[in-house]
């Protein structure tokens, strides 16, 4: 059993290993989010279970959240030998002193474990082994005996790394060997391990499991269950965004919006289970959608909770640089705490669509006659 990159890093860094800060996107819409959230340039990865992503174009870098949306769009739905890139790990961007690689896996023949290290990280390291083997250590670890921290340091001194790494560098990679042997994997792998300002970083994560251990790893198969998007997302040719709790009632607003003169520039569908960080990611994401004038929020809770989304549009006009006009019609699960909290926060609010839908076209005209 494979795993994506984004889920193995999250064992290693369950283990100890230092990873980057990165967020999985399944469109271009949650590529520029995060990239706005990480305010800084960022890496984008397709995720796919086959390696040479990287001299296959699928690794690539953006400035801004323009650039990331674009990036992004390029990148999902191509095919890297003959795997579809249907998501991305969207992580900061670093400037790398220098890499290394860290590999473990089985070597049937010996029957052990094998332990290869090499001072030069980010290539491929089957083509190294036949120019520069010489540069590739191997070292086989007695699977009777246990490998021991300092066993990897001295790892670390053959190599050649620096003293002041040498603690870190054998932390990494006894962890590594750590993740090896707790989940019977096949492999481990850190490709490159970077430095980066005297930090040294899992920059990648490969792991294979053997597929006959997975009755004692339930963890690891809800682990890589496939992640649906939270958010259905689409761009249109208005300036009134049109957020909804339901693909119908999204739909209906939409339709409502239209009958009132009004033109919508989103579909977004935050599901019928929306939590207040969800409608927070939702705001954010219209308002870095730069058409949109007004933001139509038409929810009726069921096992949203009303009082949820006004602590989710409280917290984000708080904290957005950004601030649009916004219409909330809102109802249902909860509604009198949620219609306490905006009138509170002086958010005015409906609780008919029709009247908020009214509401969101007049002001989109004023703010276009202004």
């Amino acid at each position: 059993m494979k795993f994506y990159e984004y889920d193995a890093k999250k064992l290693f860094e369950k283990e100890g290993i230092p990873i980057l800060e990165g967020h999985v996107a399944y469109s271009p819409e949650q590529a520029m989010h995060f990239a706005s959230e990480m305010g800084s340039p960022v890496a984008i990865k397709s995720q796919v279970l086959v390696g040479g992503r990287g001299k296959a174009g699928g690794i690539k870098f953006a400035d801004n959240p323009g650039e990331a949306y674009s990036t992004a769009s390029s990148l999902i739905g191509m095919e890297i030998k003959g795997e579809t890139v249907k998501h991305l790990l969207i992580e900061k961007k670093v400037n790398i002193e220098k890499e290394f690689f860290l590999s473990i896996s089985i070597d049937r023949i010996a029957k052990k474990p094998v332990i290869i290290t090499s001072s030069e990280g980010g290539v491929d390291i089957e083509e190294l082994a036949k120019t520069n083997p010489e540069k590739i250590n191997k070292i086989y670890v007695n699977p009777l005996e246990e490998f021991l921290p300092y066993q990897a340091r001295e790892i670390g001194r053959k190599m050649g790394i620096r003293n002041d790494l040498i603690p870190s560098f054998g932390s990494i990679l006894w962890k590594l060997f750590q993740v090896f042997s707790k989940n019977d994997a096949k492999i481990t792998e850190i490709n490159p391990l970077i430095l980066t300002d005297d930090v040294l970083i899992a920059a990648d994560a490969k792991l294979e499991v053997e597929n006959d251990s997975l009755f004692r790893h339930e963890d690891l198969v809800q682990l890589i269950e496939f992640k649906p998007k939270e958010l259905a997302f689409v761009k249109l040719d208005g300036d009134i965004a049109v957020i909804g709790n339901g693909a119908g009632l999204t739909l209906t607003g939409m339709d409502v919006v239209k009958y009132y003169g009004g033109k919508p520039a989103t579909f977004l569908d935050i599901g019928g289970g929306a939590s207040e960080n969800t409608i927070e990611k939702a705001l954010n994401l219209v308002l870095h959608y730069d058409p949109v004038k007004v933001v139509f929020l038409n929810v009726l809770g069921g096992i949203t909770k009303a009082d949820d989304v006004a602590k989710g549009v409280i917290d984000i006009l708080k904290t957005s640089k950004r601030k649009p006009k916004i219409v909330i019609r809102l109802t249902g699960t909860n509604e009198k705490e949620g219609q306490r909290l905006l009138d509170k926060a002086g958010i005015p609010y409906e609780t008919s669509m029709e009247k908020a839908a009214q509401k969101a076209v007049e002001m989109c005209n004023s703010l276009k006659n202004s």
